[in-house]
């Protein structure tokens, strides 16, 4: 007989594969980029993530994101000076997001027009990686403040990801942080695995992955107007990332949109 913690879990995790599955097949129909955005706290998701947002909007792409906090709508405003759409997911607690919680958040957007859809999960980096949220890449941020073993200590969410992007790499050689070693460990626990070096503030690798954004953006619309033409729905779409909120309200951007993000 299974442990009822156990079966419970998997249940959990069979709802949610199955409300990621919905999810993911609205997203492809209109060809909405989905990227799922992970880290421990204080990696500098929402600062990147701003910049790049920004970067995006003006160059033409439509884009939105959904953030999820245990507390305060502090990210959702900061994602707001973009110049695009940002929703807050308030999770009550809970150490990550889930798939119907992401589905509720996107009603408040126009999927016809979005062109990249963001999702900023709970900073974490054990509790997000059993969780599918219908994304097409899920992107792990290693910030040059934390020790270089990181992805050893933590393997199961980077052997969920796609690309890890290091940041706050302005300061690397103030905290000493050995980029060839922590490269060298990604690659251990995850072999093959994407990485690129970035700085919100300097802007260093910013542009590398807007453009890296853009490309698979141009991608999935590509393989969208070809289904549409071949008479088919069925789009390839990626597996399961699954490896092993009570506030949801739009925070709209400011009439204008700062010079800099900081």
């Amino acid at each position: 007989m299974q442990p009822r913690i156990l079966e419970v879990r998997r249940n959990i995790l069979k709802k949610n594969d199955e409300i990621a599955h919905s999810l993911r097949e609205v997203f492809t129909e209109r060809g909405v980029l989905v990227i799922n955005i992970v880290s421990s706290p204080g990696a500098g998701k929402t600062e990147l993530l701003a910049r790049v947002m920004r970067d995006l909007r003006e160059a033409g792409l439509s884009v939105a994101a959904v953030v999820g906090d245990l507390a305060t709508e502090n990210d959702a405003t900061r994602l707001a000076e973009s110049g695009c759409p940002a929703h807050q997911i308030l999770t009550g607690g809970m150490c990550h997001l889930e798939a119907d919680m992401v589905g509720k958040a996107v009603e408040a957007f126009d999927l016809e027009t979005t062109d990249v859809l963001f999702i900023e999960n709970v900073g974490n980096l054990v509790c997000p990686q059993g969780y599918d949220l219908g994304e097409d890449l899920r992107v792990l941020l290693f910030p040059c403040t934390e020790g270089e073993d990181k992805p050893l200590k933590y393997p199961t969410l980077i052997n969920t990801c796609d690309l890890v992007v290091f940041s706050k790499m302005d300061i690397a050689v103030a905290v000493e942080f050995d980029i060839p070693l922590a490269r060298r460990n990604c690659e251990g626990a995850r072999p093959g695995v994407a990485m690129l070096e970035t700085s919100a503030r300097s802007g260093a690798g910013v542009s590398e992955l807007v453009g890296l954004i853009r490309d698979r953006w141009e991608a999935k619309r590509g393989e969208r107007t070809g289904a549409e033409r071949a008479g088919t729905a069925e789009i390839s779409r990626p597996e399961s990332h699954r490896g092993v909120g009570s506030l949801r309200r739009v925070v709209a951007p400011p009439p204008e949109v700062p010079g800099s993000s900081g």
